[in-house]
């Protein structure tokens, strides 16, 4: 089981087995700190009661070390790994606290001797993975579903709901999995099995529980709901450049800890402003050059490297690129789906896996700018939400829905080139920015969004994908996640808050999280993203949406900040992030490969889709009759799984 996961860890092995208790860890190790065999896994506690199998790092432990030495607890430390620390600190301390007391990304599982039980834990916000579940009568878990695979008896049945979940989100939400009977442990949670518990599951449940003890599953000792509902109540208190301080002192501490290594460290760099933001940082507090890689495009109007570029010349960074074509990509493809572990239909994984694998060629760590969308409101849907229930709506709320829907409609009876085109040439049609971003995108999401006031279906109407996903998946339901479940709406939250939360608690570990971990550790390069250090998660649902939103633009706090090290021209400009040309590619040298995929006997040879609902789709985007790329590629994602897996 550890060695299908073996580029996860490649410089070290290790097995741990009590027979007796019938209890076995296996473990894969990547090493960063304490590079010598005192830091090998799995790991068993000073006196004996506790063994581990984790994964990740432990930011401040050596902060954890001083405090348990403080307290006077006699350790004698056997190395300075983040391992040991964690280790001695759940010993000393209980689960509760040490969870509270760090800050890292971790997923890991505990066996207590003496309790005879295993607990499963997960770091706050979904950047480590863990999966478990049962193989006949055996509880099993993994970082991978790879690892799980292995287990003898294990059975590959597909669970159709979450197929069904893939096609609406182009992910599958924790706590499902690709497979029956296998779950993802959910972010901010820990889950305990004593072994007399394994006898009888009649009250298990793989969804998160709020407190209480009336059925086995997951407990959370963090939650987004909370940080974002106590952030309403409890508003930063001081001025904007008060803020401005708090922001660079946490971010500049974030980025310091996540420097520390005993292997080289690096930093993706896309031009755009969380990216910047943490190069920027690096830079101010590094003795040398800090190393920057970038993926670039030959299609100008999608490119990115020359942006950074720009920045890495302004901040002082030794910078690496590599540009690539489509022909590269599909010899990428094959690739992308063995190490995608689950079916994950995010455009930009190609590039992600690209852009780790330069990089593992000069480091072993990388910093990333993920998070600063989901805590500084950068998304357009951010923006969209706080212009139409804060602004637009207020003035509008007079018009009956029907003549909403009809507008709606109206909108659609002209292409988005369309729209371009009289924006292009109207200047009074929109303003100065959507004509920037393109009028068609613009108007299309209004359109979309016209028909309704209640938040949970605006999101859905701007991020889903197939709106019916279980009719074009056969034999499929909409199982409950955060999405339609009544209890994950927000408390005296500002509408935006509510979007944001649905992308902290599900989107975030599920998607971006999880598509950056499983392809730069499939290089064996460790991923860190400051931005999502807890402290920042929970001061920036404290500050105000103004200081988020403004002028049309989302992150406004965090351009301020960037301002302070890159000119302002260079940061205010559009951003597409690591995306390819998906759209066209389908349409030209992708086509092949994907019409093998789309066949129509393959389809109902093999059972999963509707063949009509998803050759109407691939038929209306090569004839240009509709834009399907997005609903296509979550439908190729799954299909290229399929052959990857037989």
């Amino acid at each position: 089981m550890a060695r299908a996961i073996k580029y996860r860890g490649p410089d070290d092995e290790g097995v741990w087995v009590d027979e007796t208790a019938g209890v076995a860890f296996g473990h894969r190790r990547l090493s960063i700190l304490d590079l010598s065999d005192k830091g090998r896994q799995p790991m068993i506690s000073a006196n004996g009661r506790y063994v581990i199998a984790y994964n990740g790092e432990i930011y401040n432990h050596i902060s954890i070390r001083k405090a348990l030495d403080k307290d006077h607890y006699g350790i004698r430390w056997r190395g300075h790994s983040d391992t040991e620390a964690l280790l001695e600190a759940i010993d000393k301390w209980g689960m509760e606290k040490t969870l509270n007391e760090i800050n890292g990304m971790f997923s890991f599982a505990l066996w207590d001797r003496k309790e005879k039980s295993v607990t499963f834990a997960r770091d706050r916000i979904g950047k480590k993975p863990l999966y478990y579940g049962w193989v006949s009568k055996t509880l099993v878990f993994g970082s991978e579903l790879k690892a799980i695979q292995k287990y003898p008896g294990f059975h590959s049945d597909v669970n159709r709901d979450s197929l069904a979940l893939l096609l609406r989100h182009n992910y599958i939400p924790s706590p499902y999995s690709i497979y029956e009977n296998i779950y993802k442990l959910p972010p901010g949670t820990i889950m305990t099995f004593r072994r007399d518990q394994l006898i009888n599951l009649e009250n298990f449940s793989p969804a998160p529980v709020d407190g209480g003890q009336a059925a086995l599953s997951p407990k959370r000792y963090w939650s987004a709901k909370t940080v974002l509902e106590q952030g309403s109540k409890n508003r930063f208190a001081g001025t904007e450049l008060e803020a401005l301080d708090e922001l660079d002192k946490l971010l500049g501490d974030a980025v310091k800890l996540r420097m520390v290594a005993d292997v080289p460290v690096g930093a993706f760099l896309s031009g755009g402003i969380d990216s910047s933001a943490v190069v920027s940082l690096m830079a101010k507090s590094s003795s040398s050059l800090v190393k920057t890689f970038t993926i670039g495009h030959h299609e100008k109007n999608i490119d990115e490297g020359g942006h950074a570029r720009e920045v890495s010349k302004i901040v002082g960074t030794d910078h690496t690129e590599l540009y690539v074509s489509a022909e590269q990509v599909m010899d990428e493809l094959r690739n992308i789906t063995n190490l995608s572990d689950e079916p994950l239909a995010d455009v930009a994984l190609i590039n992600t896996y690209l852009v780790s694998r330069l990089a593992k060629e000069k480091v072993t760590v990388c910093l990333s700018g993920d998070g600063g969308d989901e805590l500084f409101a950068g998304y357009p849907r951010y923006v969209w939400a706080d212009w139409y229930y804060n602004k637009w709506l207020k003035r509008v709320d007079w018009i009956p829905n029907g003549f909403r829907k009809i507008a709606s409609l109206g909108v659609k009876s002209l292409s988005k080139e369309s729209w371009d085109k009289l924006g292009d040439n109207l200047s009074f049609i929109a303003p100065d920015r959507f004509r920037r971003d393109a009028l068609g995108d613009w108007l299309y999401e209004l359109s979309n969004i016209l028909p309704t006031i209640q938040p949970p279906k605006i999101y859905s109407r701007l991020i889903n994908h197939w709106k019916n996903a279980e009719n074009v998946v056969i034999g499929a339901n909409n199982p409950v996640t955060v999405y339609n479940d009544k209890k994950a709406l927000l408390k005296d939250c500002d509408q935006v808050e509510q979007m944001v939360f649905y992308d902290l608690s599900s989107r975030l570990s599920d998607a971006l999280l999880a598509k950056v971990d499983r392809v730069s550790m499939a290089v064996s390069l460790e991923a860190r993203c400051p931005l999502l250090d807890h402290r920042l998660v929970e001061f920036a649902a404290s500050i105000p949406l103004s200081m988020k939103i403004r002028n049309g633009d989302g992150k406004w706090l965090l351009r301020k900040l960037l301002y302070k090290y890159v000119p302002k021209e260079v940061v205010d400009r559009p951003k597409r992030g690591f995306s390819m040309p998906i759209a066209s590619w389908l349409r030209g040298p992708l086509r092949d490969w994907a019409e093998s995929l789309l066949d129509r006997k393959r389809l109902e040879r093999e059972g999963y889709f509707d063949p009509k609902a998803v050759r109407e789709k691939w038929e209306e985007h090569l004839t240009r009759k509709g834009l399907w790329h997005y609903q296509l590629w979550d439908v190729l994602m799954f299909q290229s799984w399929l052959d990857a897996r037989n």
